[in-house]
Formats: structure tokens, C-alpha cells, sequence
């Protein structure tokens, strides 16, 4: 088993946050700090599993490293741990899409809790090796961060808010699967499904169309560019768990 990889994030390297980074690495979790800036932060993030932001009560949420960490977590299917007072806490996990935030610890921290949520953590992880990768592409990131705990037990996921970060992301990693949002704006599922077919290296990735229209005439229009599937967005988390494993049982 390799050793899960945290960052603990922090505007600067106190005592405290010393001490916790000794304490996870005595556990076996190869843990160590960076100052909560963002090139700093993007110089080390790398094959990071998880982030831990340790809020000392004097820093304030910083909404670029927020969002940078946002997107960027977004795209390597990673989670944020927050670490803090109950305000704190919840005034920045407001810059984050659902589902990137996965646990929040209050201050003064029981190292054991989060030593405990880790070694889970990491054995998610290195299970999630072998699990299929799925890409939601969708304008709405409520709704993306709904699907995305849905499948996240199961699969490997990443999310992209439109079609150009779709692709951009598909140009450095890959996808057994894309759920691709039919009606967005700028460009629109059908757009973005032809640009994926004219590309040598993501012709061959499956999409699924997801629609919040069931009129005769949308879903005709939807299965006339022939995706592999088209799900309408009421579907219930286990008839689209049903769905997705019967597709994979079948490739």
C-alpha cells in the first residue's frame, strides 16, 4: 500500500501546524506544509491526494486561493479538508463546489479523528486505482456536485463547467465515460460532442447526453447525434448507478 499524500495548507508554518505535520507523518501519512499562496501551492500540488487548510483564526479565506484550489481539486477528483472554528470554516467553504469539501474539523483539533479519516481516505484512494473515470460536464455546478457524490463511491470523477474545460482537461488526462449537459451556453452538448469526434485521441471516449427535457422532439434531437445513451436529469442516484454498470459490464 503507498502512503497517502496531505498538504496542509496554512498562512504560515506555527507551532501548531509543525506539530500536526510531525503527528501524520508518525502515522504514516506523508503530510507537509505549504503557505496558502497560490504559487506556492501549484509548485507542489502535484500527485497531492488531499488537502488539509489548517485556519488559525487569524487568516482570513483567501478567495483566489479558493478558487484556484476549486478548480484545481475539481479536475484531479481531490478533496479539502478544513480545519478551524465553525465561522471559519463555513465562510470559506462557501467558495467551493459541492462535493470538494468532504470533512470539516473544529479547533483545537483531535489529531486521532483526522488520523482516522485519512487511513480511510487512503485506502479509498489506492482502491480507486482501478476504478472507471467519469467526466460531468455541466454549467450548473449544483447539479454536478450532486452526481458527483452520487458516483464518487464507485468511480473516479472529475467535473468541467463547459465544454472548453472539458476538453482542456481531456487534453492532459482521460475518461472512460463522459456525461455531457445537453443545453449549455457558449457551447452547447452537440458542439462539444462533435469536437470530441474530430479528435484522434477522444473520438473513441463514450458520452452519455443529460437533459432536463423530455419532449418528443428534444429527446429526438438528442438521439439523433447518437451518443451512446441520454439520461434525463430526474433520473434517481440508483437507476443511474443501475445504468452506468450495466454500460460498463457491457465495454
Amino acid at each position: 500500500m503507498r502512503m497517502i499524500s496531505a498538504m496542509i495548507v496554512g498562512e504560515k508554518e506555527s507551532f501548531l501546524i509543525r506539530t500536526l505535520v510531525k503527528k501524520l507523518k508518525d502515522s504514516g501519512v506523508d503530510a507537509f506544509f505549504c503557505c496558502s499562496e497560490v504559487d506556492k501551492i501549484s509548485d507542489r500540488l502535484g500527485d497531492t491526494d488531499i488537502v488539509i487548510w489548517y485556519l488559525d483564526g487569524v487568516e482570513s479565506a483567501k478567495p483566489l486561493v479558493a478558487h484556484y484550489l476549486d478548480d484545481q481539486l475539481s479536475e484531479k477528483d481531490r478533496e479539502l479538508v478544513l480545519i478551524g472554528e465553525k465561522n471559519d470554516t463555513k465562510e470559506l467553504a462557501r467558495h467551493f463546489k459541492p462535493g470538494i469539501v468532504s470533512e470539516t474539523f473544529p479547533r483545537p483539533l483531535q489529531t486521532d479523528l483526522l488520523i482516522a479519516y485519512l487511513r480511510n481516505y487512503g485506502g479509498a484512494e489506492i482502491a480507486a486505482e482501478a476504478k472507471k473515470s467519469i467526466l460531468i460536464v455541466d454549467d450548473d455546478p449544483s447539479y454536478m456536485g450532486v452526481i458527483r457524490d452520487w458516483l464518487r463511491g464507485k468511480y473516479r470523477v472529475a467535473m468541467a463547467r463547459s465544454g472548453l474545460q472539458a476538453l482542456k482537461w481531456l487534453g492532459a488526462n482521460t475518461a472512460d465515460l463522459i456525461l455531457l449537459d445537453f443545453e449549455m451556453p457558449v457551447t452547447s452538448g452537440p458542439q462539444v460532442l462533435e469536437m470530441l469526434r474530430s479528435e484522434a485521441e477522444t473520438a473513441s471516449i463514450p458520452v452519455f447526453f443529460l437533459t432536463g427535457r423530455n419532449d418528443k422532439e428534444s429527446v429526438m434531437q438528442v438521439v439523433s447525434l447518437k451518443p451512446e445513451n441520454y439520461l434525463l436529469k430526474t433520473i434517481q442516484r440508483d437507476r443511474l448507478l443501475k445504468v452506468l454498470e450495466e454500460f460498463f459490464d457491457k465495454t
